[in-house]
């Protein structure tokens, strides 16, 4: 997604957000050499940001090795965020609903730059299924929720990066391609991705509104696209419009 212009005389606040932003599930873990090449900062400047944010236990340093990792702190403000949230609090009903009620695993999830962030889930009943976390991130363009955020969110296909990485043979990458699956998504209010994420895995998704109009996150019932058949996938579509009618405030 294309970023919000930054408040003036924030520069160093801006600088150790980006920081901690660094550390993904492939790169948990980076010494102040790889921080500063990340950034683009120079050491003098990383390393006095990491101290500030080690200080408050944001950030924690390796004795043995010299690396710095994310710190419990961090950690503890995520956990505060979730408890805190209203809108998944007032979704989490309505997520163990559709998971009983459709065997599949249920999903509620918000937009996250230019990826969507799995803030709640509840699985389902059978053996084999979706398997996600609470705080993974897929690329917007290749799920059903960021399908479904894109093709009702006032930006639309905007918010896209100008570079769409493909995660399977079947992810679209093609903005030019998009705009017409967009319009469909609009027309019938539900999305669909087969195999786009990952081979074997499919999803279908819709909005939920907030009391002013506004797109507030997605809901999502995902599963093996072999039990996820076409006929099944229009069932599950027209379940998660019915549950988004019910989360409507003007409902």
């Amino acid at each position: 997604m294309k970023p919000t212009r930054p408040p003036q005389g924030a520069q160093a606040a801006l600088r150790a957000v980006r920081l901690l932003k660094l550390f993904t599930n492939e790169r948990p873990e980076m010494s102040l050499a790889e921080i500063s090449r990340a950034s683009g900062l120079n050491k003098t400047t990383t390393h006095r940001l990491l101290r500030a944010l080690q200080s408050e236990s944001l950030i924690d340093r390796n004795p043995a090795t010299s690396a710095y990792s994310l710190g419990a702190g961090l950690m503890a403000l995520g956990v505060q965020a979730l408890a805190s949230s209203d809108l998944r609090r007032r979704v989490r009903p309505v997520l163990r609903t559709l998971a009983r009620e459709t065997g599949e695993t249920a999903t509620l999830e918000v937009p996250f730059e230019d990826s969507m962030l799995i803030l709640d889930e509840v699985a389902g009943n059978h053996v084999i299924g979706a398997a996600g976390n609470i705080g993974t991130r897929w690329p917007i363009h290749a799920t059903s929720t960021g399908k479904a955020w894109l093709a009702f969110d006032e930006a639309g296909i905007e918010r896209l990066a100008s570079e769409l990485k493909p995660l399977t043979g079947s992810t679209l990458t093609d903005r030019d391609a998009l705009k017409p699956q967009l319009a469909e998504i609009r027309r019938r209010g539900y999305a669909i991705t087969v195999d786009e994420v990952e081979d074997g895995f499919t999803a279908v998704a819709t909005i939920i509104r907030g009391v002013l109009g506004d797109v507030q996150g997605a809901l999502s019932i995902g599963g093996p696209t072999q039990r996820l058949t076409s006929s099944r996938r229009a069932e599950l579509g027209a379940t998660l419009c019915r549950a988004a009618q019910r989360l409507s405030p003007e409902f």
